[in-house]
């Protein structure tokens, strides 16, 4: 379905960005902007601005940017139409009822058509299961001490041995082979001949968190390699931005998560009564799928496998969870490998025992990194007590970092002052290092400046104070306009802008950024009206700075113009341009009007 720009921006007007964002992101008003900790990538500090006067976002930090439409469209990984009817029905405004024809049907988006397949495909592989040739999948899953009740919740099902079942089941339902490419579940070999990516596997639907199916993971049956198989990035399917069983787990309304390292294990929990069980998708733990844990809980508690690989994974999940500024615990499930195993030998009771006694994140590694020394050793003892006192430096905030001194003190019977000292010594040691690798980075980064770089920011800046104060247009009328812009992507935001302003008599950066499609470009286009000017200027030194930065970009254009002229043997319009260039010379702005 395909709407009138009329209607879209109507949607984008009435949805203010600071009230949307705001109910998605912590934001703080800082001057004329909310600031806040982007939800696309990890900080500390909060680099993510939202400008209710332009009502677009940028992240400092890591260049995203764009208005309301893009950023639900992130956020909830909704396409275009799905953040249009969000944001309309949130405002009240009515959207005209889709009518599917097939001439809508061929124009509907790559990815509601790779929904449409992914959702056949499920509840085929639930047929299959339910069927004579699921007979062995079935027993599996019940042997595993699932109830029907749970495999329907999950929608688990079964890949036929045959090598192309699910490709014929698509075909038959109309879906061409350009499509079928596209959704990870069809293999194309050089002859053009078709394979099903999952033959004689145990499937497992990963949906979203707005129970779509986006991918699929498949277990094989008996011998093979790999045992786990999921499906390939897609249109629909990233790895790391996702979590199994999070659809379920975000409405538990529990206070945290259990983070788990395998399907079963999150579905062996589900079924025990612990609905607020996920696990990373056959992939290690990322900081996008941290960040996407800390919009609904502040605590993960992690129940990775006991053996020596799941404690590796536990010490590299545990910084990434703090680094999003979420606390982790650890759940200690000794004798048992996993939860699944836990739950089936002891029951949930005793699992939420381990749950209420959960190990502190930086204590578990305390305690692991102690089985590296021989602590009657004094020589390896020594070694110990100062790698925690260099681990201590993770913490930033005094008093925390003296309440932990004092719980490894009391443990190791170190001292707290002689610990305190220690730490205070390595803190010192970070200090030097780190001004001499700011200097060192300051001079690298001055070298490898290109000259060209300045006339990008010259031009970036030009459109920003553009948006900020229309009537700068008025007093570089006939002096720049948008074919003076080098950059190409500039150039068309230029001529968006001026074209606005003149017709208008306004100007909307936020209707601007709908007409690029790529979520580079928007990223881009939001950074040209997001570039930071400096904010202490008085009126006298602003107008100045208009006036140099406009003379430069004029004086870059004329300077390639030139070029070309005398590339081409063109005179008259050499002519025109040494002229051009003389009254550059006597250029002034004029700003008595205001």
């Amino acid at each position: 379905m395909f709407y009138p720009e009329e209607l879209v921006e109507e949607v984008r007007a009435k949805n203010d960005i600071v009230d949307v964002i705001g109910s998605y992101v912590k934001l703080q008003r800082k001057g004329s902007n909310h600031m806040g900790l982007c939800p696309f990538h990890n900080e500390k500090s909060a680099s993510f601005s939202v400008s209710s006067s332009k009502q677009m976002y940028h992240c400092f930090g890591c260049g995203v940017g764009g208005n309301v439409f893009t950023f639900i469209m992130d956020y909830e990984n909704y396409s275009f139409v799905e953040a249009l009817k969000l944001l309309a029905n949130r405002v009240g405004v009515n959207l005209p009822e889709a009518e599917y024809s097939e001439e809508a049907k061929k124009q509907a988006s790559i990815k509601s058509r790779l929904l449409e397949i992914n959702k056949e495909a499920a509840k085929y592989y639930y047929y299959q299961l339910k069927s004579e040739r699921g007979q062995a999948a079935y027993k599996y899953l019940k042997d595993r001490a699932l109830s029907d009740d749970t495999i329907k919740q999950f929608g688990l099902g079964y890949s036929n041995k045959t090598g192309d079942d699910i490709y014929q089941y698509l075909k038959h339902l109309g879906y061409d082979d350009s499509i079928l490419r596209e959704s990870g579940l069809i293999s194309f070999d050089e002859t053009k001949k078709t394979y099903d990516k999952f033959w004689n596997r145990v499937m497992f639907p990963i949906m979203d968190v707005n129970n779509r199916v986006i991918g699929f993971g498949g277990r094989v049956m008996g011998e093979g390699s790999p045992k786990y198989l999921n499906s390939p990035e897609t249109k629909l399917f990233d790895k790391s931005r996702n979590l199994f069983g999070l659809n379920f787990a975000r409405v538990s309304r529990k206070p945290n998560m259990l983070l788990c390292e395998g399907y079963m294990d999150v579905i062996a929990l589900h079924q025990a009564g612990f609905n607020n069980a996920v696990a990373s998708l056959g992939t290690a733990f990322t900081g996008l799928q941290a960040n996407l844990l800390k919009r609904y809980i502040s605590e993960v508690l992690l129940t990775y496998d006991s053996d020596e690989a799941g404690t590796k994974a536990a010490l590299r999940a545990i910084p990434i969870l703090k680094e999003a500024g979420l606390t982790a615990k650890v759940i200690n499930m000794k004798p048992y490998k996993d939860p699944d195993e836990f739950i089936k030998a002891l029951g949930a009771d005793e699992f939420q025992k381990r749950i209420d006694n959960a190990q502190n994140a930086f204590l578990f590694e305390v305690e692991v990194m102690e089985r590296e020394y021989d602590l009657g050793d004094p020589e390896m003892k020594t070694k110990f007590f100062n790698e925690i006192a260099k681990k201590m430096l993770v913490f930033s905030e005094e008093i925390e970092r003296n309440i932990y001194i004092e719980a490894v003190a009391t443990k190791y019977m170190i001292g707290f002052d002689n610990l305190r000292k220690l730490v205070n010594r390595y803190g010192a040691q970070m200090i030097v290092g780190q001004s001499d690798t700011k200097e060192r980075s300051h001079d690298n980064l001055k070298q490898k400046q290109k000259p060209e770089d300045g006339m990008k920011q010259s031009q970036k800046i030009l459109l920003t104070w553009l948006i900020e104060d229309t009537r700068i247009f008025d007093k570089i009328k006939g002096i720049v306009d948008p074919d003076d812009f080098t950059e190409d992507l500039y150039k068309q935001v230029a001529g968006m802008l001026f074209e606005q302003y003149f017709t208008e008599h306004t100007v909307i950066p936020a209707k601007i950024i709908n007409r690029f499609e790529s979520k580079e470009e928007q990223n881009e286009v939001a950074s040209l009206f997001t570039t930071t000017v400096r904010g202490d200027m008085t009126d006298l030194e602003r107008k100045k700075a208009i006036e140099e930065t406009v003379l430069r970009i004029k004086k870059n254009s004329l300077d390639e113009q030139s070029k070309k002229a005398i590339e081409h043997n063109d005179i008259l319009a050499l002519q025109k341009i040494i002229k051009e260039q003389a009254d550059l010379q006597k250029l002034h702005i004029s700003f008595n009007d205001g």
